[in-house]
């Protein structure tokens, strides 16, 4: 998951796919005030969201939320750019009709602040015991606030997690728990087994990027650090080199070219040990129709790396309310059913992770996982940051930059001067990024 699509792309998978065919018809939008007057009894509730295995879910239940708040719901499914395009021309032009937005907060969220689209929700959450806002997992909590101010609630969350073949590592002592270790196993499985890869993973250029910071962080690098460009210190040169080699000595070929949809069916056929990428595409592993490794295929977290293991943890989809909403009181009674303790509850036991620390640790709602997914999302959750990417107003440009070394890694090339060059083409990518943000 670049990221607009790619959760879209993951559930079209597997369980986590079911039933998205035919939900983007669900509720027109149309308005039903005049201008900016007041909304009459008959104005439904409207509601954009991704089309999504969360939107389905909630979509199917919300004939319980009409009748709590007396107004009708209108909620319409797109795809990640459908619904980005939207946004644009709707919230460009002032648009009241929508009402909820579910939005990316790491993709979409500072330049939806910065253009004054997303209402602060502060003192709404502040004021709401019952809501929990201390419930919500810290990474996630910490990336819907933007400028001090909560602008959206985490309802959908992921973490890469380390897919295996049980069959391979019998050998090796099990699956392995560090960096070092995953790189030795591959190379030995790889040179060894005639058709397997040991590791498969993202080398796409921009799509890379978000399942790489978690080597980045692991190897005690970020993106950026105290407003500076940080991807050409030694810490980020020495997890772009690691990741490069990875790929290069026991990937498949082609690896540049490859995101989720490429990556993904190589480890599904059985023709890799290894795959570091979300959680959530777990079932399509599971699945028989599109997978030869459910009998054989395991979950382990996050290995560690030189600084220990720091995977990201982070908020895939929120909630926000469009600030130019009439309908805002009714929109924020929506969130609180819709990301509330219990309706977190119920949906993470049909397997959809969710961003409230208590469902984590409730022994129902981890038992619609397999077990050693279940410790190891907890795990990886526990360790992890709340982003996976730069946190900028133009973050599909940032990932270009920060992308470029990778491909040099994973080609063979010297990356050392490749990140060099990377450094300073986002240090000053940085500064005009922080001009925009303060027009």
């Amino acid at each position: 998951m670049s990221q607009s699509g790619e959760l879209l792309s993951r559930r079209s998978f597997g369980r986590l796919a079911a039933g998205l065919a035919g939900a983007a018809g669900t509720g027109a939008l149309s308005a039903c005030t005049s201008g900016r007057g007041r909304p009459s009894a008959d104005t439904p509730l409207r509601i954009m969201a991704i089309n999504h295995v969360w939107s389905q879910a909630v979509r199917r239940r919300t004939k319980e939320f009409e009748e709590r708040i007396g107004r009708r719901v209108s909620m319409t499914l797109l795809t990640a750019d459908q619904l980005t395009s939207s946004y644009n021309v709707k919230l460009n032009a002032s648009g009241t009709d929508v009402d909820v937005m579910m939005v990316r907060a790491l993709q979409d969220q500072l330049l939806f602040a910065h253009n004054g689209w997303l209402a602060d929700l502060s003192d709404r959450v502040a004021d709401d015991a019952r809501f929990a806002w201390r419930d919500f997992q810290p990474a996630p909590r910490a990336a819907s606030v933007t400028q001090g101010k909560i602008l959206s609630v985490p309802v959908v969350t992921e973490r890469p997690t380390l897919y295996y073949r049980k069959d391979l590592v019998e050998d090796l002592g099990g699956p392995p728990r560090t960096l070092e270790a995953l790189m030795s196993a591959s190379e030995e499985l790889a040179a060894h087994k005639k058709g397997l890869y040991g590791f498969v993973g993202r080398g796409q250029r921009n799509g890379a990027v978000s399942q790489w910071s978690s080597f980045l962080y692991s190897h005690g690098g970020d993106f950026v650090v105290d407003g500076r460009s940080a991807i050409g210190t030694p810490e980020a040169l020495a997890a772009y080199e690691y990741y490069g080699k990875l790929l290069a000595r026991t990937g498949p070929p082609g690896a540049t070219n490859m995101s989720l949809e490429q990556a993904m069916p190589i480890f599904a056929q059985g023709k890799a040990a290894f795959y570091v990428d979300a959680d959530a595409i777990y079932s399509s592993f599971l699945d028989p129709k599109v997978s030869t490794v459910q009998d054989t295929v395991g979950f382990a977290p996050f290995p560690a790396g030189p600084a220990g293991a720091k995977p990201h943890n982070i908020p895939s989809w929120s909630l926000g309310i469009n600030a130019f909403s009439l309908l805002r009181d009714d929109a924020w009674q929506f969130i609180k059913w819709a990301a509330g303790p219990e309706m977190s509850k119920v949906l993470q036991t049909e397997g959809i992770p969710g961003a409230r620390a208590s469902v984590w640790s409730d022994a129902k709602t981890l038992a619609s996982f397999p077990p050693d997914l279940a410790e190891a999302m907890r795990l990886n959750a526990e360790r992890g940051r709340g982003y996976d990417r730069p946190r900028v107003l133009q973050v599909g440009r940032a990932r270009d930059i920060v992308g470029r070394p990778l491909v040099a890694g994973i080609l063979g090339q010297s990356v050392a001067p490749v990140a060099r060059d990377a450094d300073a083409e986002f240090a000053d990518f940085l500064v005009r990024d922080n001009r925009h943000k303060e027009s």
